[in-house]
Parts: structure tokens; C-alpha cells; sequence
């Protein structure tokens, strides 16, 4: 039993993990959040007011904890206005995170499990997957953020008491899921027609429930320590049989357009949508040879059965709102 604190506990994978957490009931769980919007079990500690600015005293949410769970992070901004997007991004993903780390090895905690980005690793692969201890290339002033981090962590805890494991998720995906692959979902749920039907990348990408697996994993497993993981479903899928998956997950035939990828691309460059592209049509893929050997883990849902679980949700939810 470890006493654990979940710091992003609002957000789409701290939800996730404190929910998995507090079902199996092994672990005492504390959830860190800058203000509470939704609604925590009674058994549960909260502690608002947690921006993750780099002056945030921690001692009492750090109080008797063995483990943190660090979910929180200044994640990519849309149209960031930002005169220095890096600057902002240090502040809380960098600084933010030091400071936190810091007060932990001084309050006792045994280990620090950090969120970080496959970003960190670079923003597409070509021939090759990428391995958890390639040399890193980010790609942007949030990826970049992170790296930092995930260096000054390793430096902190060098020869000390507290270890620190670093995992970096690629996209991740389930219910309620936010970004792109939402907009897809309901791209393919509407039936509109996608000029996606010839796509041949390939992407790796992690359902919630193996990422929260992996994660917990990590918890406990004395292998963990001071190591830097890469996670997925171990199971690669070009765009176009993503959406045709998610397609007979919904239960509705894809309207998939084969045009030429290049076409794609130059269309997509054209409209100032060079980043869109890259991520439907480019190819990222991730090697979980080190995760599965190391912690003998591997993902526990397959990715039908993700898609399928997925997409329930998405049913639901269009079901209520048209009864």
C-alpha cells in the first residue's frame, strides 16, 4: 500500500488514474487541483488551490506521501498569443515541476512519476521507431518544456533517495477524448466524406485505460526507477485504418476519398495547415520493447476492443442529446 498523490487530478489522464486508483482501493489517493470541477469521492483528500507555479508551497499536499503521480502541465495552446510561448511553457512545465519535485524529495517521497510527451523524442519517424533512449529532438516550445523537466529531474535525484521515472505517451485516446482524434470521431460519426481513404503512415497510440495501467505499474515496480519509458497499444495503424476502425467501432461505414498524399500536403500547406497534416499524414511510431521487458507489462486492451469502448461513449453522448 503506498499513499499517492495526483497532482492534474482534473484532467483527462489524472481523472482516469485516480479513478483506477481509488476502484482498486490498494492505495490511499490525495488529488491536487488548482479548483475542484468535478465531483470526488467523499473518502478522497483534495487539495485545491495547486497552480503549479514555481513559488506553490506543497508541504501539505506532500504530507506522508510515498508517491506522485505528475499529470499536471501547461499542455499545447491553440493560437497562442504568447509573446515568448517558450518562456510560459518553462514556467509551469519546467519550473513548476522542479519546485514540486524539490519539496517532494525533501517531504520523504520515494518516487516521482512525470507525465512528459513523446514529442520530446521528435515529431515524426521515418523508417525506424523511436526507443525510449534515443537522442531527444522537440519539436516546439511545450516539447522543448518538457525535456527540460525530465533533465532537471534526473540531475535532482541523482544518487539521492527519491527516483524519478519519466514516461512519454503518444497521442492518447478514449472517452471524451480532446484534440484530433475527438474531431475524427465525430468526423466519422456525421459521415463526412474524408480525403483519408489512401493514407499508408503508420502511428502508434495509447488508450487511456493502458496508459493509467502502465502508469500504476510504474508505482510500484522497483525496475521503474531513474528510467525514461515510451507506452502505446503496441499496435500501429495508418490514418486510414484508424478511421475505418473507428468506422465499424461506431457501427457506420467511413466515407474515405483515396487522393494522393502529396496532394494532401500541398493543399494542407496552402491553407496554413502544415501541423494537421503532418499529424494524419506523417508517421510516429514508438518501440515498448524496454517498457514490456523491464516492467513485464503490456497493454492489457486490445485497440478494437479500445475503439470499441471508445466509442460507446460517443454513442451515448449523441443518443441523450437526440432521444
Amino acid at each position: 500500500m503506498a499513499n499517492i498523490l495526483i497532482t492534474g487530478a482534473n484532467g483527462f489522464i489524472g481523472k482516469a488514474v485516480i479513478k483506477r486508483l481509488h476502484a482498486d482501493r490498494d492505495d490511499h489517493v490525495r488529488a491536487a487541483v488548482r479548483k475542484t470541477s468535478q465531483a470526488f469521492s467523499e473518502m478522497m483528500e483534495v487539495c485545491e488551490g495547486m497552480d503549479l507555479s514555481k513559488n506553490l508551497d506543497w508541504t501539505q499536499p506532500l504530507q506522508n506521501i510515498d508517491v506522485v503521480v505528475h499529470c499536471a502541465a501547461r499542455a499545447h495552446v491553440m493560437r497562442d498569443p504568447s509573446a515568448n510561448p517558450l518562456s510560459d511553457f518553462r514556467k509551469i512545465n519546467t519550473e513548476g515541476t522542479l519546485n514540486l519535485a524539490r519539496q517532494a524529495q525533501a517531504a520523504g517521497v520515494k518516487r516521482f512519476i512525470f507525465l512528459s510527451s513523446l514529442g520530446v523524442n521528435g515529431e515524426s519517424t521515418t523508417g525506424a521507431p523511436f526507443k525510449a533512449d534515443d537522442t531527444p529532438h522537440p519539436h516546439s516550445p511545450y516539447t522543448q518544456s518538457k525535456l527540460e523537466a525530465e533533465t532537471a529531474l534526473m540531475e535532482l535525484t541523482r544518487g539521492g533517495p527519491m527516483s524519478v521515472v519519466t514516461i512519454r505517451p503518444p497521442l492518447v485516446y478514449g472517452p471524451n477524448a480532446p484534440g484530433n482524434f475527438g474531431s475524427l470521431m465525430r468526423a466519422v460519426n456525421r459521415r463526412l466524406p474524408l480525403p483519408l481513404g489512401a493514407v499508408a503512415n503508420k502511428r502508434s497510440f495509447v488508450f487511456l485505460d493502458n496508459l493509467v495501467d502502465m502508469i500504476i505499474c510504474c508505482v510500484h515496480h522497483p525496475n521503474a526507477a531513474h528510467q525514461t519509458f515510451l507506452v502505446s497499444d503496441d499496435e500501429d495503424l495508418s490514418t486510414t485504418q484508424l478511421l475505418r476502425k473507428i468506422g465499424d467501432a461506431l457501427g457506420k461505414p467511413t466515407l474515405l476519398l483515396p487522393l494522393p498524399t502529396f496532394m494532401l500536403h500541398a493543399a494542407a500547406k496552402c491553407l496554413g495547415k502544415g501541423k494537421v497534416a503532418q499529424q494524419l499524414l506523417g508517421s510516429l511510431q514508438v518501440d515498448i520493447e524496454k517498457t514490456k521487458a523491464m516492467l513485464n507489462w503490456k497493454p492489457p486492451v486490445s485497440v478494437d476492443d479500445a475503439l470499441r469502448k471508445t466509442c460507446a461513449t460517443q454513442r451515448q453522448a449523441a443518443s441523450e442529446r437526440h432521444p
